[in-house]
């Protein structure tokens, strides 16, 4: 082999190797290309609650702010009330003292008595049964002077002192009273949810509010300010979020946080009876499994006098209310409206509401409020 011959042969052999050895390095030196992102963020939105499924994600709590009010006690507002309820409601005293007090008691006169108990929306069967009353009582006293007396003590008779009308805020076994709170829309509802919370508070009480009207962000916004007034926490979900899974998650929280009460706002939509008795017995059992609901509060505007009483007959239909909360009793209500609720659904006034100041809720008392017509 010729010396030309050898020397291109080396060279070849030189340059596989060489090439050999570059690929070598760039096959092992490579790394492998990524696999195309295919990743998203996924937004689980919780399913309803139901009877047998309540282990929805947990809703957001707001924390009470570091300055807080100090609610005013229930003694003091008592007072005031009485006073705001006088002012507005003494004509309809006066009326009947005046009538009462003439010196003859025709038929026209109780006619006239009639009339000015009908006017404030006592209803036909309380009116009556005051009417034989006093004519009974007057006849045999003969008094004048006594009419005061005899129309007090049969207008107490008729709205009722012995009805229990003590709120069941309480719970047992360690568990805390829950208060269901229902009504239609415009009553003051979510108003009441919050003015009850400071009454609450101001006996230093532990409270958790859930906010279950759902459907009106509004609703949820504005129980958050009233909780944020007091400190006390509101459990709130996503606006249309499933009313029993933050019903459940505001009464989970509150037993796990040991709260004395936890209130509940619910949806005041009536578009039918029976989506209204769904949705309310889903949010009472659902609730019931976390502890028993101690009472049920039925709000009613006391401005709409007998027609408010239709729907909230359909409300006492379909829920077990223990307890009517009688909002703006001030302004143009009419202090029958009272008996009216009462004789209609069975159940006794336990609040009353005459203003618009986040104090103006009081426990109601049979007495107090006859004494405060009567001026």
């Amino acid at each position: 082999m010729s010396a030309l011959a050898l020397l291109i042969l080396i060279i070849a052999v030189v340059a596989v190797l060489l090439v050999g050895t570059v690929v070598g390095f760039l096959v092992r030196g490579r790394k492998p290309a990524p696999l195309p992102n295919t990743h998203t963020d996924v937004i689980v939105t919780p399913p309803p609650a139901t009877d047998a499924d309540t282990d929805a994600p947990p809703v957001e709590v707001s924390a009470p702010p570091a300055t807080i009010e100090r609610p005013e006690p229930t003694a003091t507002r008592l007072v005031r009330l009485r006073q705001r309820l006088a002012g507005a409601q003494g004509g309809f005293g006066r009326g009947l003292l005046a009538l009462l007090s003439r010196d003859r008691l025709d038929e026209d006169t109780w006619e006239s008595i009639e009339d000015v108990l009908l006017t404030a929306d006592l209803g036909v069967q309380p009116t009556q049964q005051v009417v034989e009353g006093l004519r009974t009582r007057l006849r045999v006293e003969g008094r004048p002077e006594d009419a005061r007396t005899a129309l007090r003590e049969e207008l107490v008779k008729i709205v009722d002192p012995s009805m229990d009308r003590r709120l069941q805020v309480s719970g047992a076994d360690g568990k805390p009273g829950v208060v269901l709170v229902v009504g239609v829309n415009g009553t003051g509802k979510t108003t009441t949810v919050g003015k009850l919370a400071r009454i609450l508070v101001a006996e230093d009480r532990r409270v958790t509010l859930g906010a279950a009207d759902t459907f009106r962000a509004a609703a949820v916004d504005q129980l958050a300010t009233w909780g944020d007034r007091v400190g006390v926490e509101v459990v709130r979900g996503a606006e249309a979020t499933d009313p029993a899974s933050v019903a459940f998650d505001a009464v989970k929280h509150g037993v796990d946080d040991g709260v004395d009460t936890v209130i509940i706002d619910t949806a005041g939509r009536l578009q039918n009876k029976a989506g209204l008795m769904d949705e309310l017995g889903k949010v009472k059992r659902v609730i019931e499994k976390q502890a028993p609901v101690t009472e049920v509060l039925l709000v009613i505007d006391a401005t709409t006098g007998q027609n408010g009483l239709i729907q909230a007959r359909v409300f006492s239909e379909v829920v077990d209310v223990t307890g009517v909360v009688l909002t703006k009793l001030d302004g143009s209500a009419k202090g029958g409206i009272v008996v009216s609720v009462q004789r209609e659904l069975g159940v006794p006034v336990k609040l009353v509401g005459l203003g618009e100041g986040p104090d103006d809720l009081a426990p109601f008392d049979a007495e107090a409020f006859v004494d405060a017509l009567l001026g």
